[in-house]
């Protein structure tokens, strides 16, 4: 608790005690008590009030100082003193509920170490994670957290970094391998020599942009200060006719009490602050409270689909021996050829050769043919595999197998002479990505996938997950020129992309939201960053920005209601001028606890965060 926070509660307990008092004292004395409680206690709202005219935004502290001001005018000191209580008791109840908004975000900072073990001159020494310095060796031992990015210098053993890349297993790290701050470490030690720290490693990159977005206003936000403001002028207007009207001093105070703006200028960016700290929790990270607002307007969804609708890597899908041959034979025969191939193809024939038990022997020979495929011998066997022009140009008849259907590739496989057979492959689907495209549609978003790859391939993923429309064979400024044209038509549009190639569409959506494992320039270029690959954390985030959206809109018209009736009832006499202090705090803070059901709840697993470590301490050798 800060000293002003303890301030605030202090004035509370005195302008509480003073308000009970005037029970029990002659009236001389409660004007005395009340002017003393409105000097003490108002201290903190005069100031506020001052410093938000200077800034032109109207606020609680703005509103009442008129309101006590009026009220103090007319002799109303013990209204005035009441008053006052209400808006200090206001004031510490909003400050904790903003306090928890910020306390979600600061939670990701509370993820790292705060100190680690460091060799030197030939001491082992505890210094502060702030002290650590690029070069240095540390050691991170098992279950504990991995205070900065480096290379592992020495050890064995499994990292956690569904934090920062989103793989849902355990990965294998030996020397040469990088690792990530904000990691776990599962098993072995490692020693790391440190390569980032702090704001310059993965996860403090991430945590300055969930900051930053933090104290980034959104457009909304601007609105309801505006609004704020006009309902204040609409409440003097009305007590100024009230009082033309019934010359009724007191009718015309309680209506500048009881209209209060205020639960929408402090509701809405609380709102926005908790829309951006929950999405956080999730592993997504928005830039800013502008794009959150965007986000919740977006109509199309625009997904690459090399790395975003797919991991981006292709898999064996089929193996297909010709009669005479086996499964086994094909294999083995593809393994050894492209066991010095540095293809993509070649390490999807290699890794299904490995998840059947197959040992690969070296090849003898090994030759690349560009456009073709690879001729390889073993054992005084030629081996070849590759496309239909390979096995035409080594005068082998082609197997006579169908095709591939829905874009897969096709491998062919002779050896000594003979076709044996044909591996398809494809680039596979991600696992939720088929339930990422439902749900989107189900929200109501029209989905389109653009993509540089060829049209087959596209049009089969598109229609296994029902895209509304598939464009490929486009080049990066054709992705943008698309997505220019939606924007011409009036259409909202948030792209998802991964790659060097997305990034000029991900600049030209109003939203652009690019996967964290993609690359640096994807991720600087967008709006919203995804931890990891999940695609469903997009469709999370869209929920989120449309409840903040949702709940802005009730704050604007909850205060737009209460403010009609409260000046009605006020201006006719219905209201006194305490009634309409206690109407008016209780709406302000309806609405910001309307707001605050977007904060992340203290139960709620954040994504960054893990499974919590065994051991928090890291020492370094």
């Amino acid at each position: 608790m800060t000293l002003r926070d303890a301030i605030r509660i202090v004035l509370v307990a005195l302008a509480a005690t003073l308000t009970w008092l005037h029970l029990w004292q002659p009236a001389a004395r409660v004007d005395v008590l009340a002017i003393i409680g409105l000097l003490a206690g108002g201290w903190p709202i005069w100031r506020e009030a001052f410093e938000a005219l200077l800034e032109r935004r109207m606020t609680m502290e703005l509103s009442m100082t008129i309101a006590i001001a009026a009220a103090a005018a007319i002799g109303e000191f013990f209204t005035a003193l009441v008053i006052v209580l209400f808006v200090l008791v206001a004031e510490v109840l909003e400050k904790l509920t903003v306090g928890r908004g910020r306390k979600a975000i600061k939670q990701l900072v509370d993820l790292l170490p705060r100190s680690a073990f460091v060799r030197r001159a030939g001491v082992e020494v505890e210094v502060p994670a702030g002290e650590l310095q690029v070069g240095e060796l540390i050691l991170v031992k098992p279950g504990a957290r991995v205070p900065v990015d480096g290379i592992v210098a020495g050890g064995h053993s499994f990292v956690d970094q569904a934090a920062i890349t989103g793989e849902s297993m355990p990965v294998e790290k030996l020397p040469g391998a990088q690792v990530f701050a904000g990691t776990i470490n599962q098993s072995g030690a490692l020693e790391v020599r440190i390569a980032g720290i702090g704001p310059d490693t993965a996860f403090g990159r991430i945590v300055e942009a969930v900051e930053r977005a933090g104290h980034l206003r959104a457009p909304i936000e601007k609105t309801a200060d505006r609004l704020a403001g006009y309902l204040v002028y609409f409440a003097l207007v009305c007590a100024a006719f009230t009082f033309l009207v019934s010359r009724d001093v007191r009718a015309t105070i309680s209506v500048v009490i009881v209209a209060g703006a205020c639960g929408i200028a402090a509701g809405t960016p609380l709102a926005i602050l908790g829309g951006i700290g929950r999405a956080a929790r999730i592993g997504s990270i928005v830039k800013g409270g502008i794009y959150l607002e965007a986000l919740g307007r977006v109509q199309v969804a625009v997904l690459d689909k090399t790395g975003t609708l797919t991991v981006g890597r292709p898999e064996v899908t089929r193996v297909l021996p010709i009669p005479g041959a086996s499964v086994r034979d094909v294999l083995e025969a593809a393994a050894v050829a492209e066991k010095r191939s540095e293809h993509p193809l070649a390490a999807a024939i290699l890794h299904r050769a490995a998840a059947e038990g197959l040992s690969v022997a070296d090849p003898d020979t090994f030759q690349y043919q560009p456009g073709l495929g690879i001729v390889a011998s073993q054992g005084g066997a030629q081996v070849l595999v590759g496309n239909r022009a390979l096995l035409t140009q080594r005068a082998v008849d082609a197997p006579s197998i169908a095709p591939p259907a829905g874009g897969q590739l096709e491998v062919l496989v002779a050896r000594s002479g003979r076709a044996i057979g044909a591996i398809h492959l494809r680039d596979v689907l991600r696992p939720e990505a088929k339930e990422a495209v439902a749900q989107l549609r189900e929200l109501g978003l029209r989905t389109v996938l653009l993509t540089g790859d060829a049209a087959p391939a596209a049009r089969a993923v598109g229609d296994e997950l029902q895209v509304d429309e598939v464009h490929a064979e486009l080049m990066p400024d054709q992705k943008q020129q698309h997505i220019q044209g939606l924007q011409s038509d009036g259409w909202l549009v948030a792209m998802v992309g991964d790659g060097v190639n997305d990034a000029p569409a991900l600049m030209q959506a109003t939203v652009g939201a690019a996967m964290g494992s993609g690359t640096a320039v994807a991720v600087e270029s967008a709006d919203v960053v995804l931890i990891g690959n999940d695609l469903g954390k997009f469709v999370e985030t869209v929920r989120i920005a449309r409840r903040c959206r949702r709940i802005i809109r009730q704050n604007f018209i909850g205060t737009l209601v209460v403010d009609g009736l409260g000046v009605g009832l006020a201006a006719f006499g219905l209201l006194n001028p305490l009634l309409a202090a206690f109407i008016h705090v209780a709406s302000e803070l309806a609405f910001i606890l309307n707001s605050a059901r977007l904060l992340p709840g203290t139960r709620e697993r954040s994504a960054v965060e893990g499974a919590p470590a065994e051991e928090t301490s890291v020492s370094a050798g």
